[in-house]
């Protein structure tokens, strides 16, 4: 990738931080924050019932392949084992009519640094080209808005083994190896020595590390207990792939490093940056490769692509447009302070803008599924107005530069968006 082109964003991105500050921190503040952590399921996403905690994420969820997916899930906790845990969903999707389900163990080895081994079996689908880091954090939302705009799937049944080990109250870090059957819902293969696969198997060890400088930490009889989510955050991850082991197909290499920052100010305003980079190298089919998240329905007319945004997705990139083999983006929101207008109506006025450049080596070999590719920079801004009503709100963004498309509508994207914290 041209530095020239990396170098605009890296300047880009240190032209707009600036240095943020850590609060106070009582012995108050951090028992409450560790109380209401425990206690509310709005936080963990988990609903304790004596021994076994649901899991909320899994009761019901609506995309374009499975229509309304229904399903149960959840983990054991420590009023049945203290160092085991048994954990799993199953859900059933009404279009596809299929099941789909996971089930597994969790064993702890050390408390002070919180370090986990765990064994599982899933079998459900996924979208084409996405990325995820091990050490995200686990994140729960009542409404899921992306997840209601994505068209292009892939099915895969996969054992996992993995070591979550704290080894310092700064560094999360995950080491796991896995085995996967990949099966096609999509009109795709991958061509490799005069071989057009459409189903493949991979075995990969991935390690996957973040730092959080400014996290704030105890020690205690449960282990590390963060009671500050500080910033900035540095994650950073390699997934490497093995052929002819048990029947896998392809040798490769992915790389994905992402630095999260965000700055709190005293005016109640806000700004979050995030700048992200990814790259593969050797035989890597299409599911498994990058696109930029996009979240623009596929239609013709600017009403007919009215939905849900997304949180950091791009909005005017339409799904399936473009993948890529190195990847890099840069995404940024500043959140003014709440207008006042009275003590239940509070909108807030968000600024976005959204960049994104990439590659995609050895095209050739992706056959089926038509895209594009992004060696130039591709450019998106908008604003938000978040709020208005029970925790819905307007979302406005506009696509130019390089890829701006010729019909103005077509480059407009209007959504609503959902913001509600309980």
């Amino acid at each position: 990738m041209p530095i020239k082109k990396i170098a605009l964003i890296i300047l880009l991105f240190q032209g707009l931080a600036v240095t943020a500050q850590l609060p106070e921190i009582s012995k108050d503040t951090v028992e409450n924050k560790k109380a209401y952590k425990k206690l509310s399921p709005f936080v963990t996403g988990y609903y304790p019932i004596w021994f076994f905690d649901v899991d909320l994420r899994y009761f019901i969820k609506y995309n374009n392949y499975e229509s309304f997916r229904l399903g149960f899930g959840g983990i054991t906790n420590e009023r049945l084992f203290e160092n085991f845990k048994i954990g799993g969903y199953t859900a059933y999707g009404f279009k596809d009519d299929a099941f789909k389900y996971s089930l597994g163990g969790n064993y702890r080895l050390n408390k002070k640094n919180n370090a986990w081994i765990n064994l599982y079996y899933t079998k459900d689908i996924r979208e084409m080209g996405s990325f995820e880091y091990l050490t995200k954090n686990r994140t729960y939302s009542i409404f899921e808005p992306r997840l209601l705009n994505i068209t292009q799937f892939y099915s895969y049944r996969t054992w996992k083994s993995a070591l979550q080990l704290e080894p310092h109250k700064k560094v999360v870090s995950e080491i796991r190896l896995s085995h996967s059957r990949i099966e096609q819902i999509e009109n795709y293969q991958y061509l490799d020595n005069g071989i057009a696969y459409e189903n493949y198997k991979l075995a990969e060890v991935a390690l996957a590390v973040r730092y959080s400088p400014k996290t704030l930490s105890l020690t205690t009889e449960e282990g590390i207990e963060e009671f500050y989510d500080g910033f900035p955050k540095i994650s950073a991850q390699i997934n490497q792939g093995f052929k002819d082991i048990a029947g896998s197909n392809f040798n490769y290499t992915k790389a994905g490093l992402k630095l999260d920052y965000y700055i709190k100010r005293t005016d109640l305003s806000s700004s979050k940056f995030v700048l992200e980079g990814a790259m593969a190298f050797g035989d890597v089919p299409l599911t498994h490769l990058y696109h930029a998240y996009p979240n623009n329905p596929t239609k013709d007319e600017i009403l007919q692509r009215f939905s849900v945004a997304g949180t950091q997705s791009f909005e005017t990139m339409y799904f399936g447009e473009f993948f890529s083999s190195k990847l890099l983006t840069f995404r940024a929101k500043h959140t003014l302070r709440r207008f006042n207008f009275s003590e239940k109506f509070q909108p807030e006025l968000v600024l976005i803008t959204r960049h994104a450049m990439g590659e995609m080596e050895q095209r050739e070999k992706h056959l089926g599924l038509p895209f594009n590719t992004l060696e130039n920079i591709y450019s998106e801004s908008g604003f938000e107005i978040n709020k208005l009503l029970f925790g819905f709100g307007l979302s406005f963004a506009y696509r130019y530069g390089f890829y701006n498309l010729d019909k103005f509508e077509d480059n407009v994207s209007v959504k609503f968006t959902f913001n509600l914290k309980l």
